[in-house]
């Protein structure tokens, strides 16, 4: 959501009000109509009749006002000021009024994808905070991905809200985003099967999930500005394809569309995207919803497929008010859309359980099982980048320790902007910089360095800060282990300019490397960075922003009392010169300068293009070390019921039990593909010393072919495959077999015609 320019925003909510004052018609105010008598009937009320009879019947049984009133979204609160609507909740999204005589309650919004959020000042709620969208990509385990999400979504039912702006699944086109630590990496099948289950995790509470960015909202800087210009199949087989990966595992109740142009038009009203790929190509039945300040005209957004206006305080015009009225009334908007809109809407609540379960605020909130849930998450989702000389794990009866940096002696580094969680026990490090919007700068209070003592309870733990690089480098040089913690804060409307380690952290931990041989780097990033430092340190660990109890699974994976599993959901550049746009498009300090961005890698996102490229990575997609070894054998791979199954063994050849992630990689020898080749499948094996398991996966028939736009069909044409078994995208040491395919048409829905 867009938290920016408050005073513009401000401004546009007096000229409103002024709007309204003067012309009562084009406003909000003009649906304050005189309430009919309720109806001594309330047949959509019957939980016997599917959603879809339900939705129909509430809708004709509404008047033109109260259809009105469904489609126009208010803000919640206004970053401690007053709130929007006297009826909000404060601390929250957004707010839809109900229709209380047809027994159809209001809908509460609350932020995002890491819990339930709150900005700074007053009324904020201390709730569990996930790692980040990152961090359970990582675990490439879709099993955490639903639990972290019925843990948030349980959250936000017992804060009293039944709508959660979750699920964010835009691919990583560029790794300075700001927002990537929301989602999911740059694969389609992985990011899309990982945002699926979040987003029925959190369905699974009977309230209703977004999907979101739609789409292409790949950068924060100029994202209301720019246009996103790309080829649409190429879009088909990248972005497009993991959303419509994760809106078919989880029938997510509503789309958000994004703030940025598609190809010209703005996504919120865009005909294409909506209601051509959306609507019809797709299915979808719930709603469209626009980003916070995401819409732009009346007509043209409701007749494009947008069917409700979110925190219209942040838009020009209260677009879906007075002039929706207006429009529908002039026939410029048919009735048949408006009752479309309100019949989406309306459907989804039933459908999700809204209606029928209604919402009790101020249940208890188990906060140590849901902080449980966030351990396991991140533990799972620290990748180990490095280990050389087996430093990792640390021995029990190591004597002296050294932690430098990152405010480890407080807590954990969190993202800034509208997930922003509060975090229980409040903010671990006071008066950090920004301290507005997209900030505060929020630190967890769960303390990396009380837990490494508590792992260690026998060693001299000793704490320096980081500032001076020669101090820290003394304090390291007379400790057996040196634990560097290096952070980079990003948050929404705020993209990183460059992928190295902010202020000065490279020359710290080059310092800390040449004072103590055994150094070991804790990252807590938002995204990738580049490590310039990275020969000089014989271990790395990448903790990602890791949540509510991130200090304690930090110290779990460094002592080995967990094995971290882990695997990259994006490459990791050895420098911007490698990525398809080196500098990133646009001018932050010319916020309102209109600008293309040019996405000529199309459908070759991350890994592809570095494989298209033949440029060689920091680190590969996939890439992920443990603490054990496996081995592959007996890859095979047949088609059985039209779909193609892949076959393998997995063994784990070392002496600890631990978790692999092998991974299916495709390539085409008959035709060509965007790049050389695709993840088509992965599994996610525990295995205990010694134990071998066998796998089963199936291949997603979309993943081998192409999308023709013309047709709206994916099409595979008769030839072999290659299939790569690999840990990691690199394919180094890894095994292949050939496969015969026949001939292939799928719908834009992926099933055979």
């Amino acid at each position: 959501m867009h938290r920016k320019n408050h005073a513009a925003a401000a401004a546009r909510t007096a000229l409103v009000a002024a709007i309204a004052a003067a012309f009562p018609l084009f406003t909000p105010g003009a649906f304050a109509a005189p309430e009919p008598a309720e109806p001594a009937q309330k047949p959509w009320l019957d939980a016997s009749l599917d959603a879809d009879q339900r939705a129909r019947l509430a809708v004709q049984a509404m008047t033109q006002q109260e259809k009105l009133r469904w489609v126009f979204g208010y803000f919640g609160h206004d970053f401690g000021k007053s709130k929007k609507h006297p009826e909000a909740l404060p601390q929250s999204a957004g707010y839809i009024p109900g229709t209380p005589r047809l027994g159809l309650p209001a809908l509460f919004e609350t932020d995002a994808g890491q819990g339930v959020a709150s900005q700074s000042g007053p009324n904020v709620r201390e709730r569990t905070a996930l790692p980040s969208g990152l961090s359970t990509a990582s675990t490439w385990d879709p099993k955490l991905a639903y639990a972290g999400g019925a843990m948030i979504g349980s959250e936000a039912r017992a804060s009293g809200f039944n709508v959660m702006l979750a699920g964010g699944v835009n691919l990583q086109r560029e790794p300075r985003n700001g927002r990537n630590f929301e989602y999911a990496g740059e694969d389609p099948l992985l990011a899309g099967t990982m945002i699926g289950q979040a987003i029925k995790g959190v369905e699974s509470n009977r309230i209703i999930s977004t999907l979101k960015h739609f789409v292409l909202n790949d950068q924060e800087t100029g994202r209301n500005e720019l246009d996103a210009r790309i080829d649409k199949a190429a879009l088909r087989m990248s972005d497009l394809l993991a959303m419509e990966l994760a809106l078919e595992q989880s029938d997510a109740g509503s789309v958000m569309c994004a703030y940025n142009r598609l190809n010209g038009p703005y996504t919120c009203e865009h005909p294409w995207l909506l209601t051509e790929v959306l609507k019809r190509d797709w299915g979808f039945k719930g709603y469209v919803m626009s980003d916070w300040g995401a819409t732009h005209s009346t007509v043209a957004a409701a007749n494009s497929g947008l069917d409700q206006q979110s925190g219209q305080e942040f838009d020009k015009s209260p677009y879906f008010g007075g002039a929706l009225q207006e429009a529908v009334k002039t026939g410029a908007v048919p009735q048949k859309r408006l009752d479309d809109m309100v019949t989406r809407i309306v459907r989804t609540m039933f459908a999700k359980g809204v209606v029928d379960n209604p919402l009790k605020p101020g249940a208890a909130i188990d906060f140590a099982a849901n902080g449980a849930v966030s351990r396991q998450t991140a533990e799972e989702g620290m990748v180990l980048l490095k280990n050389e000389g087996r430093i990792l794990p640390l021995a029990k009866t190591v004597r002296t320790i050294a932690v430098i940096g990152g405010h480890a002696d407080a807590g954990v580094l969190s993202g800034g902007g509208s997930s922003q969680v509060y975090p229980v026990g409040g903010i671990a490090v006071k008066g950090l910089l920004p301290a507005t919007w997209p900030g505060p700068v929020v630190y967890y209070p769960s303390s990396p360095l009380r837990a490494i003592q508590a792992q260690a309870p026998n060693a001299k733990v000793v704490f320096d800060d980081g500032r001076d690089p020669a101090r820290a480098a003394r304090v390291a040089a007379g400790a057996d282990v040196a634990l560097v913690f290096a952070n980079q804060w990003i948050g929404e409307a705020n993209d990183a300019q460059t992928l190295a380690l902010p202020d000065g952290q490279e020359e710290l931990i080059a310092s800390v490397a040449g004072a103590n041989g055994r150094t070991v780097v804790v990252l807590q990033t938002g995204g990738p960075v580049t490590m310039p430092w990275l020969a000089r340190v014989p271990a790395v660990l990448e903790a990602w922003y890791p949540g509510t109890s991130g200090g304690e699974a930090i110290a779990n994976v460094l002592f080995g009392a967990v094995n971290p599993s882990g695997h990259l959901p994006a490459t990791f550049p050895q420098s911007e010169q490698q990525l398809p746009r080196p500098k990133l498009d646009g001018d932050p300090k010319n916020p309102e300068l209109q600008f293309a961005v040019d996405y000529h890698e199309g459908a070759a996102v991350g890994y592809k293009w570095f494989d298209l490229k033949g440029h060689k990575p920091l680190f590969p997609f996939g890439h992920g070390l443990s603490y054990t070894t496996f081995a592959y054998s007996g890859l095979s791979g047949q088609v059985k019921d039209g779909r193609l199954h892949v076959r393998f063994k997995v063994t784990n050849t070392g002496n600890v039990a631990g978790k692999d992630v092998p991974q299916v990689y495709a390539s085409p020898l008959a035709t060509k593909w965007e790049a050389p080749k695709r993840l088509a499948a992965w599994s996610k094996v525990a295995l205990q010393p010694g134990e071998t398991k066998e796998v089963e996966v199936a291949v997603e028939p979309r993943l081998l072919a192409m999308f023709d736009e013309k047709s709206r069909t994916w099409r595979r044409p008769k030839g072999k495959i290659r299939l790569t078994l690999a840990e990691d995208a690199s394919a180094a040491n890894a095994t292949s077999v050939t496969v015969d395919l026949p001939a292939s048409t799928l719908d834009a829905r992926g099933r055979a015609r």
